[in-house]
């Protein structure tokens, strides 16, 4: 019990320190934030030490009343076990009594003469005394009749003897009863005892139908056939209380349903067991021998209000008390047992104990919550004080944000009208150098834009507003993206751009393609801007093909890279990720999972790197390197901390390494779902896509290309890239295998291609591969893979009679798709993607009547130019109110580009009011604004709009919105 009660006091303890802790922190959370008086402090400490008190007492009464209750069960379990074994007893010797009695039966009145005599009575109940451990004595009396008196009288030599007078007049034990006696009055009948055992032969020729309990008791056992108990009375000589259980011998076998008369006309005597429920008890109690202080009484409580006290005493210094029925086989007669303790219970020092502790620890708590509060109350103005400023910089924040989306919208509102100008300028006839000014002033208004979209995007993610989008997508394709938006840069610096990307990527995911372009341009952009010389390179795989790859080893070279300088070892960038420690991570690619596509994506380069003592704060906002960066590069060093907060929202990592002087990599992952085997719900954009990349690999079919490159980075690049067009590749080392592979007869060789600095290294053997090229088979393509356009025409002049179609990189599909198709005298090849999008925009807007609502007339005039380029029928309003009324049913409308912030009525007004109006037909509505905040695009589908086009807008764009809602015109006819 000890031990229990320490677990139970250190789980009290750990607890009550918890609950301390808490309340500390709730306390200088909601109440430490207000001024309390101390007076409210007093109370709450009265309180507390009240309830607690009152706590303690009710434990004390709790664990005293269980305490109480188990004593009490241990009284009724010894009580009730004393009583059983009583009854059990009592219950053996009345049966050997009533077998007594047919003993009698049988041998005494069945035999004439009797077979038993006193004598032979006394020495059979002596020795069978044992049997009946609670009976001190047996004797029968026969009945006579009154008219038998004298006969019987003086067959047995003695006078029948009258039993009240000997109870009367009761004597020892060694006095000598005959003479004493008085015989017994005349009366009908007589039970005079013949038989006697030697411990009651006293009572041998008393009549016990003269004493007042024996003939009450042998009246009744004649009658009814059962044994009978008698009130307790004063034993004869020992004047101990006692019992007589009276049976009586019947002279024939009575059926067990007869009437008493019958049974009194049958009795031939009465044979009665002597019961002394003294020596009975204290026997049994004996027997036990239990240690057990337990105070035991007997009862006979036939008459309930004055109950016969048979064993025990009274004097007890316990109140506690147990009662136990007693059954003796009599149901005229009703006895009990009843128990209690001799000692009074000992004191209940565990529940003194716990109560006391409990009660101490809540003072103790009491006295550190008192401390508390006077350690509150004299910071309170302090923390009052950083409150004020907390909000502050909270309604900061807001007004902060707040600002970034006005300010955007207005900066975003002009640019719209001067790159909308811009692009209807370049459509006009302009000469060479007025195109070049057009286009210059065009990226440097795509760059302000994009600067304004950092910042936004930097905005949401410090409001944790930031979404992602989930539409299926090429992956390739956004790659192509990228290096056509760096290859001009690239070309200037005289940097090798190269992307390559594992065949087991698939072709389709489905994902944001927007935020996923975003981070690689991000990435790019910076290493760019870093990269003086060498080259940099983009790579994409799965994540189980990295982690297959990492149990193998391979022999690796530092000069094993796409330009031949060194580089950062790249798979130092992603050893901390989680993705390739088991227990780290709670998403680890499956490679069966057929529904998810883990990429990892790394950009190396060979440019400055990044300093040692720089590296920790790379992600941090708004933190360049080292201040003169941004003086010599530009740049707001927000880049790669919007690029990590990304990838996490695609629920992956990202990572870098850089060595000074060396180069950097940087590496991050992205789950996305497959594309190809996903649900349908983007099947026309997915078949779209398809359609675009098949329309490119269907012209090149079949055909063999060689290409000839010692470096195996570069060449496993060129190889990828022709091999999307649906060109098998073979790579040789120099032009000599070259020539070897194509002189081969087995095989047909449709075009090869040549690295610039092989070509250039002799220039009598290039002009001998040409030779020999024309030889062997003159249908074979050269072409010539240089990273500058200029140079690789210079060098080529040198070899005379042939001159090989040059391929600037960085190579993609669709240059290398155009390229071919030309050299092999075929189309101008397939248009680039911003003709695609012209073309399909073209067959969307068409004959479509579109209607422009916008408060900015600049806006307007943009708008009304770029959609009617592509042939669509525009109407133009600068108010919602006009748009209502343009709208209103029946209209002739096919789509309504809306804008949402103008004067009297904004643009969500104006939508919901048109879709109360619409009844039959739904048009579409696309909001048309600068602001591009993720609340803005919320409220635009609260009201009813089916789409967001953020200004200023471009062709892709556009499409991606319109081709949602309307079909081409051909489709339309079909």
């Amino acid at each position: 019990m000890l031990g229990d009660g320490d677990k139970m006091w250190l789980k009290c303890l750990e607890k009550v320190s918890g609950n301390s802790c808490k309340i500390h922190h709730l306390y200088y959370q909601y109440i430490g934030s207000m001024r309390i008086r101390k007076t409210w402090w007093r109370k709450l400490l009265v309180a507390w030490i009240s309830g607690w008190i009152a706590v303690s007492v009710w434990i004390f009464w709790y664990m005293s009343s269980q305490a109480f209750e188990k004593r009490k069960e241990t009284l009724a379990s010894v009580c009730d076990e004393r009583a059983r074994m009583l009854q059990d007893q009592f219950n053996v010797s009345m049966n050997h009594v009533q077998a007594m009695s047919i003993l009698i039966s049988t041998f005494h009145h069945g035999k004439n003469p009797s077979a038993i005599d006193q004598r032979t009575f006394a020495r059979y109940t002596e020795r069978t005394a044992f049997e009946r451990p609670l009976t001190s004595g047996v004797a029968y009396a026969v009945r006579v009749l009154h008219s038998e008196r004298e006969q019987f009288e003086n067959q047995q030599g003695w006078t029948i003897k009258r039993m009240d007078t000997f109870e009367q007049s009761p004597v020892r034990k060694d006095d000598s009863v005959a003479e004493a006696l008085e015989p017994s009055p005349i009366q009908e009948e007589y039970a005079p005892v013949i038989f006697a055992q030697d411990t009651v032969a006293h009572v041998v020729a008393l009549d016990m139908l003269s004493g007042t309990e024996d003939r009450e008791n042998v009246l009744r056992a004649r009658a009814s056939g059962k044994g009978v108990l008698t009130a307790p009375f004063r034993l004869l000589k020992t004047n101990c209380l006692g019992v007589i259980l009276t049976f009586a011998v019947y002279k024939t076998d009575l059926p067990s349903n007869a009437i008493p008369s019958e049974r009194i006309q049958a009795t031939d005597g009465y044979i009665g067991g002597i019961f002394d429920i003294e020596s009975l008890v204290e026997k049994l109690l004996q027997q036990l021998a239990s240690k057990q202080t337990i105070l035991v009484n007997v009862y006979d409580i036939t008459n309930q209000s004055h109950p016969i006290s048979m064993y025990g005493s009274n004097v007890s210094d316990d109140g506690l008390e147990h009662v136990s029925a007693l059954n003796f086989g009599d149901p005229f007669r009703k006895h009990e047992m009843r128990c209690r303790f001799k000692q009074k219970p000992p004191w209940p020092w565990l529940a003194i104990t716990t109560s006391i502790g409990i009660l101490v620890i809540a003072l103790l708590i009491g006295y550190i919550f008192h401390a508390t509060l006077n350690r509150i109350a004299k910071v309170e103005d302090d923390c009052h004080k950083m409150r004020e400023l907390t909000k502050r910089a909270e309604a900061a924040d807001v007004a902060k944000s707040q600002f970034l989306a006005t300010v955007s919208h207005e900066i975003r509102t002009p640019m719209n009208g001067v790159l909308g100008m811009l692009q209807m300028l370049m459509d006009t006839a302009l000469d060479a150098n007025q195109q070049d000014y057009v286009r210059t002033a065009q990226d440097s208004g795509k760059a302000l834009v994009t600067l304004i979209n950092e910042v936004l995007d930097q905005a949401k993610i410090e409001s944790g507003k930031i979404e992602l989008e989930a539409m299926p997508f090429d992956l390739r394709a956004i790659m192509d993206e990228v290096l056509a938006l760096f290859s001009g840069k690239a070309h200037e610096k005289g940097v090798e751009l190269a992307v390559y990307m594992s065949d087991a990527v698939p072709e389709m995911v489905i994902g944001d393609p927007g935020r996923f372009r975003q981070i690689i341009t991000n990435l790019m952009g910076n290493s760019i801007k870093f990269t003086k010389k060498g080259h940099i390179f983009l790579t994409v795989h799965l994540v189980e093909e990295v982690m297959d790859s990492m149990d193998v080893e391979t022999e690796s070279s530092s000069r094993n890279t796409l330009s031949g300088l060194p580089v950062a070892d790249g798979s130092r960038s992603w050893v901390g990720f989680k993705i390739f420690n088991p227990e780290g991570s709670s998403h680890t690619p499956s490679p069966s999972s057929s529904d998810l596509v883990n990429l990892i994506v790394s950009v190396e380069d060979t440019g400055e790197g990044i300093p040692l003592e720089a590296q920790p704060r790379v992600f941090t906002p708004f933190m360049q390197v080292d201040p003169s960066i941004s003086r010599k590069y530009g740049g707001t060093g927000i880049g790669l901390s919007i690029s990590k907060c990304l990838v996490g929202l695609m629920n992956g990592e990202i990572g870098f390494v850089s060595i000074p002087d060396i180069g950097s990599t940087f590496t991050f992952t992205a789950v996305f779902s497959n594309g190809c085997c996903n649900s349908n719900d983007s099947k026309p954009q997915k078949q779209r896509l398809k359609n675009q990349s098949n329309t490119m690999s269907s012209t090149f079919q079949g055909m063999t290309a060689l290409v000839v490159d010692p470096k195996p980075v570069r060449a496993k690049v060129s190889r990828y890239q022709i091999q999307r067009l649906g060109i098998h590749v073979e790579l040789v080392l120099d032009l000599n295998q070259g020539l070897s592979s194509i002189s081969n007869e087995n095989k047909a060789v449709n075009m090869v291609f040549v690295e610039q600095e092989v070509w250039d290294r002799d220039s009598s053997i290039s002009a001998l591969f040409i030779y020999e090229l024309i030889q062997i088979d003159p249908g074979t393509k050269l072409f010539l893979l240089g990273n500058s356009l200029s140079s690789s025409r210079t060098n080529t002049a040198t070899s005379g009679f042939y001159t090989p179609s040059v391929i600037t990189k960085p190579l993609k599909a669709s240059m290398l798709s155009a390229s071919l198709q030309r050299a092999m005298g075929g189309n101008k090849g397939n248009p680039c993607n911003g003709e695609h999008s012209s073309l399909s925009l073209r067959n969307l807007l068409a004959g479509r009547k579109i209607l422009i609502v916008d408060d900015n007339e600049v806006n307007l005039i943009v708008a009304d130019a770029a959609l009617k380029k592509y042939g669509a029928d525009v109407v133009c309003a600068d108010s919602g109110k006009k748009a209502m009324k343009l709208l209103k049913p029946p209209h002739k409308f096919d789509a309504c580009f809306m804008d949402i912030q103008m004067p009297e009525m904004d643009g969500f007004e104006a939508t919901r009011i048109i879709r109360d109006m619409e009844s039959n037909g739904h048009i579409p509505i696309l909001a048309m604004t600068a602001d591009v905040i993720q609340a803005t695009y919320e409220e635009c589908q609260r009201c009813g709009m089916d789409g967001y086009v953020s200004k200023p807008f471009e062709a892709e764009q556009l499409y991606q919105e319109v081709s949602r809602f309307l079909q081409p015109i051909s489709s339309v006819n079909l």
